[in-house]
C-alpha cells in the first residue's frame, strides 16, 4: 500500500478534524487536502525528475509539500537544513534532485548546485479557489517512497532508500504496539527531514487521523505554554531536550498531567536525566530505539512494561538477536553483542552504494545495526554503545555510554561525551568532555576522582575538558567526529 493513499483518504472523510497546529496556524484536514492538491499542481508544472528535495521547516508545509509529491509518485528527499551548505551541497548532488521546494528564509542554507533548476518557494504558490484534483498515484510496496541521509556522524552521509512498504509497515506496527487513537494528540519538536519526525511526528499521526502540534524551535518555556494550551497525550522528544526542561523554571508536575506516552528516542537517555524528570514532574520517560534504514522504529518501551534503561522489547514483525559481531553467533540474555534484525521496515539499501548495502546485511539477511546491545531475561533490549565507538583500553572494551553515565549523576554535569585518544602504552584512552550546569562550577580533578569512585580504574578519563555545548546533530546525538577533532587540539 502506498504512504499517501490512507492519509488522503483520512483528509477526505474528516474534513473538519483539526489535522496539525503550527506556529502560523491551525489547519483542518480539509484546508491540508487543498493545500496537497495544490502544490502538486504547481510541482506538474516545472518538476519531471523522480526525486523532489524538501527544505522546510518543522511545522504544516513539511507535510503538505511531502504528500504533493507522493501524490504525483516521486521520491521525496528531505535536506537538512542544519548542515552546512557544503554538505547539504553533497547530498543535493548525491540524489541528483533537481527542484527543491522550500520557502525563501531558508534560502540562505543552499549552496549554487547546478542541477537545481527549479525552487518552488510556498509563499509564491496560489492557494485560492478550488485545487486541480488529481486521481493519486499508486506504487506498489517496493517503489521508492523517500531517501532520507544519515547524519554522516562517521564520514559522508548515505541515502536510505526506504519504501512504500517500509513505511506503512512501520506505521502500522507502532500504532499497534502502541494502541493510538484519534483521541490521542502529539507534540513534537524533532525536524521533520530526520526519519523519527517523519514517520513518528508527521505520517503517523497523520494516517491516523491524531491532532499533532508542531513548533519549529524547541524553547523550553514554549513546550510547557504548548502543554497547556492543547493538553497532548503524547510527548516525543530526544534526550537533551528532556535535559533542557527541567531548568525550565514555571514547569509544573500539572503541565505534564495530559500524557500517557512520554517517549524519547534518538540517543540514550541519560538515567540521571529519567530520574530527574520524575522526581519533578512525576512523568516516566519511556524510551524507544530505532535507526533511519528501520523506518526508523524497531522497540518500544510502553508503560506498563517500564524497566529503567530498556527501549523495550521488539514491535510486531521485527526478528531481533543479539550476535557476536565477529562471528554472527548469537548470543544468550544479559550478553552484550551486536543487534541485528529483520522485518518489514528494514530499507531497501543505500542508494548507488552496493558495497555498503552489501556490508550491512548478514548472508542470512539481517541488517547489521552497528549498534551493542543486550536482552534482558524478559526479552527487553538495553542499548549499550555503538560499535564503531568501543574503545580498547589496555586489552579491555569500554563503552563510552558507561562512562558518560557515571558523569552525568555528578551533581554539576548536565551532559557529557567521551572519546579515545592513542596512547603507546595502552592503545587508548578515554577523554571526557562535559556541560557544566548553570551556576555550578567546573573542576577537572573532582569529575576524575568522582570518576574513580565509580568505575574501574581503566575506565576513569584520562582528560576532561569544559565546552559551553557538546557538538549534536539534528536529533541530539553527539558527534564523536567533532570531538575527536577537539581531543587533539591543546586544551
Amino acid at each position: 500500500m502506498s504512504v499517501h493513499r490512507p492519509i488522503l483518504w483520512q483528509l477526505l472523510t474528516h474534513p473538519r478534524s483539526v489535522a496539525l497546529v503550527d506556529d502560523r496556524r491551525t489547519t483542518r484536514n480539509y484546508e491540508l487536502l487543498a493545500g496537497i492538491f495544490h502544490i502538486a499542481h504547481k510541482l506538474d508544472t516545472v518538476n519531471h525528475t523522480q526525486r523532489l528535495g524538501l527544505l522546510l521547516p518543522t511545522g504544516g508545509t513539511f507535510p503538505a509539500s511531502a504528500l504533493a509529491g507522493l501524490t504525483l509518485g516521486r521520491t521525496i528527499v528531505p535536506l537538512n537544513y542544519l548542515l552546512k551548505k557544503e554538505e547539504l551541497q553533497y547530498v543535493i548532488d548525491d540524489c541528483g534532485t533537481d527542484t527543491i521546494v522550500t520557502v525563501k528564509p531558508m534560502i540562505e542554507h543552499l549552496g549554487y548546485s547546478p542541477k537545481v533548476k527549479n525552487l518552488i518557494y510556498l509563499e509564491d504558490v496560489d492557494f485560492s479557489g478550488m485545487p486541480d484534483i488529481r486521481w493519486p498515484a499508486d506504487p506498489a510496496d517496493d517503489d521508492l517512497a523517500v531517501l532520507l541521509y544519515t547524519s554522516g556522524t562517521s564520514g559522508k552521509p548515505k541515502g536510505v532508500m526506504l519504501t512504500h512498504g517500509n513505511l506503512t509497515s512501520n506505521i502500522r506496527q507502532v500504532r499497534d504496539w502502541v494502541d493510538f487513537s484519534r483521541a490521542d494528540s502529539m507534540l513534537g519538536v524533532l525536524p521533520q527531514f530526520h526519519s523519527f519526525g517523519l514517520t513518528v511526528l508527521t505520517l503517523l499521526p497523520l494516517s491516523g487521523g491524531i491532532k499533532v502540534v508542531y513548533t519549529a524551535r524547541f524553547i523550553p518555556g514554549k513546550i510547557v505554554r504548548l502543554l497547556r494550551e492543547h493538553r497532548p497525550t503524547v510527548l516525543v522528544a530526544i534526550p537533551s531536550m528532556y535535559n533542557a526542561l527541567l531548568h525550565a523554571k514555571d514547569a509544573t508536575p500539572d503541565d505534564f498531567k495530559s500524557l500517557r506516552y512520554t517517549v524519547s528516542g534518538g540517543e540514550p537517555l541519560p538515567g540521571a536525566v529519567r530520574d530527574r524528570f520524575r522526581e519533578r514532574f512525576g512523568v516516566t520517560i519511556n524510551e524507544g530505539y530505532g535507526l533511519t534504514e528501520t523506518s526508523p522504529v524497531t522497540n518500544w518501551c510502553r508503560p506498563h512494561e517500564f524497566r529503567p534503561g530498556s527501549v523495550g522489547r521488539p514491535i510486531p514483525l521485527i526478528d531481533q538477536r543479539i550476535v557476536d559481531a565477529s562471528t554472527g553467533r548469537m548470543l544468550p540474555p544479559n550478553t552484550d553483542g551486536e543487534v541485528w534484525m529483520k522485518g518489514p521496515n528494514v530499507m531497501q539499501g543505500y542508494y548507488n552504494l552496493p558495497k555498503e548495502t552489501a556490508r550491512a546485511f548478514s548472508e542470512t539477511g539481517y541488517f547489521r545495526t552497528g549498534d551493542i546491545g543486550r536482552f534482558d531475561d524478559d526479552g527487553h533490549l538495553h542499548i549499550t554503545g555503538r560499535l564503531k565507538e568501543m574503545l580498547i583500553i589496555g586489552g579491555e572494551n569500554v563503552f563510552p555510554r558507561e562512562i558518560e553515565e557515571v558523569l552525568e549523576r555528578h551533581p554539576a554535569v548536565s551532559a557529557s561525551g567521551v572519546v579515545g585518544i592513542s596512547d603507546n602504552m595502552r592503545g587508548e584512552l578515554p577523554m571526557a568532555f562535559v556541560e557544566i550546569k548553570e551556576g555550578a562550577a567546573f573542576d577537572e580533578k573532582e569529575l576524575i576522582g568522582w570518576c574513580r569512585q565509580h568505575l574501574a580504574g581503566y575506565k576513569v578519563p584520562d582528560e576532561v575538558r569544559r565546552l559551553d555545548a557538546l557538538p549534536r546533530n539534528a536529533t541530539g546525538k553527539v558527534m564523536r567526529r567533532e570531538l575527536k577533532a577537539l581531543a587533539s587540539a591543546p586544551a
